[in-house]
């Protein structure tokens, strides 16, 4: 029996991450009494307090929901915390955000978008152009979707889109209809040990098909799969024998516009307002599971070009004719390279200054040499320490390590009030913004500076 076929009160230990309040916002729309422990006041939290759930931010016994029917938590909360044993220690069902997304889409069409990077933009757009177009869904989101301000929204169609989050082996609970590999680049070895392991994951997520579903992969993408009760097609925006591809790619007052090649034919005249090479990519691989639905195409480029992006994902906070301040939640080589190479195709010639915050000691050390390439490919480096996240520090490892293998010269490590002078006082036009951690209040403040400076 589904444990939430019952459940009247549930409460979440972790409730200001982007993926379990997006579950939360599922069950305040489904009447369950919704309320919940973070460690700091977000945006977020404030935007889920508005929208009547009831959240604190002190580890504190007397503030729990006592009649949760079920509790879930985030593997980013410490074994030590009070109130996750309290209420492992007293019977209660706990479990992972993963169980919970397993309960919601088992008996759904559902529509899981997986990979090392790319599938939150990926997993945005293709929920937008089943909202956009008329055809339905309920998304739940590991961004914020710029056009509707959530990560959530919900419909009577029996259909889910979700992202398929690889941290924690998580994504392996699901069994999708249709199932996007977006990248199976190492990340995430504190939790998989090897490469190798997390091309093994990515494998046994695409066995989790549902028999007759369809399995859209990234062209190149190499994993084994040992399912052969599906369908299974390739994408790529500069790759002529994927099944789904762009021609006549051009840039037109910083969108882009493209043909898409599909294995009935040709989607004309696209128009993508979002920067960013990878983002065209993204684009092809959401447009081509529209298709696989049937979807009108006069209505999937409508929706396409309405797409207004996601919070954090090539956004920009400031645009003006003197200063450009571009916002990304980049946090591994790969999706860095990816920001700089979609950049540089929009602003061609232009000197780029990166402000880079590496997001966890274990990431940084993984893929020191990854980061180092990448970086180098910028014109000037500011770098803020680590940001931590649910990790100690490990010996010999920081933003100084980083620093002293890149071969550019322009380079610099700067604390957050360090970077808000310099912000100050800079006549560069380009600076772009990156990183998983807490460098998003530092962004505030910069877009601040210079729009006082505009």
């Amino acid at each position: 029996m589904n444990p939430l076929s019952n459940c009247k009160n549930i409460y979440f230990i972790g409730i200001g991450g982007i993926g379990m309040s997006a579950l939360a916002r599922y069950f305040n729309t489904q009447g369950v009494v919704v309320s919940g422990y973070d460690k700091t006041p977000t945006e977020l939290t404030h935007a889920l307090e508005a929208e009547g759930i009831k959240i604190h931010f002190e580890d504190d016994l007397t503030k729990i929901d006592k009649e949760a029917t079920v509790v879930v938590y985030t593997p980013a909360i410490p074994a030590n915390h009070g109130e996750l044993n309290y209420y492992k220690d007293n019977g209660y069902l706990v479990v992972k955000r993963s169980d919970v997304l397993q309960w919601i889409t088992e008996n759904a069409f559902t529509i899981a978008i997986a990979g090392t990077h790319g599938k939150t933009t990926t997993t945005s757009m293709t929920a937008h152009i089943l909202r956009h177009t008329g055809y339905g869904c309920n998304a739940f989101l590991g961004g914020i979707a710029s056009n509707y301000g959530t990560n959530f929204w919900s419909h009577e169609k029996n259909v889910v889109v979700v992202e398929a989050d690889e941290y924690d082996r998580s994504f392996l609970k699901l069994a999708p209809n249709i199932a996007v590999i977006t990248a199976v680049d190492p990340d995430h070895l504190d939790i998989y040990g090897t490469a190798e392991e997390v091309v093994k994951a990515f494998g046994e997520f695409s066995d989790k098909i549902k028999p007759g579903g369809a399995l859209i992969q990234k062209k190149g993408t190499h994993f084994i799969t040992n399912a052969t009760n599906k369908n299974v097609f390739t994408y790529a925006y500069d790759q002529l024998t994927a099944s789904f591809h762009t021609i006549n790619l051009k840039v037109v007052d910083g969108s882009y516009h493209f043909d898409l090649v599909h294995p009935k034919g040709v989607l004309k005249n696209i128009v993508l307002n979002m920067g960013g090479l990878h983002n065209v990519e993204n684009a092809t691989a959401a447009i081509s599971i529209a298709l696989s639905l049937d979807i009108e195409e006069d209505k999937i480029i409508q929706a396409v070009a309405a797409f207004a992006g996601v919070k954090r994902r090539f956004e920009y906070k400031v645009k003006t004719p003197t200063k450009v301040l571009i916002d990304d939640y980049a946090h591994h080589p790969e999706e860095l390279n990816a920001l700089i190479t979609g950049i540089r195709s929009i602003f061609p010639g232009e000197k780029m200054v990166l402000v880079f915050q590496p997001h966890l000691y274990s990431r940084t050390k993984d893929q020191c040499d990854g980061f180092v390439s990448t970086l180098d490919k910028a014109d000037e480096v500011i770098l803020l320490p680590i940001y931590p996240a649910r990790e100690l520090p490990m010996e010999g490892v920081s933003s100084e390590m980083l620093l002293n293998k890149m071969s550019l010269t322009n380079k610099k490590i700067m604390s957050k009030e360090q970077l808000f002078d310099w912000a100050a006082h800079t006549k560069d036009k380009l600076v772009v913004m990156a990183g998983a951690g807490d460098i998003d209040v530092c962004i505030t403040k910069v877009q601040e500076i210079f729009t006082q400076k505009a």
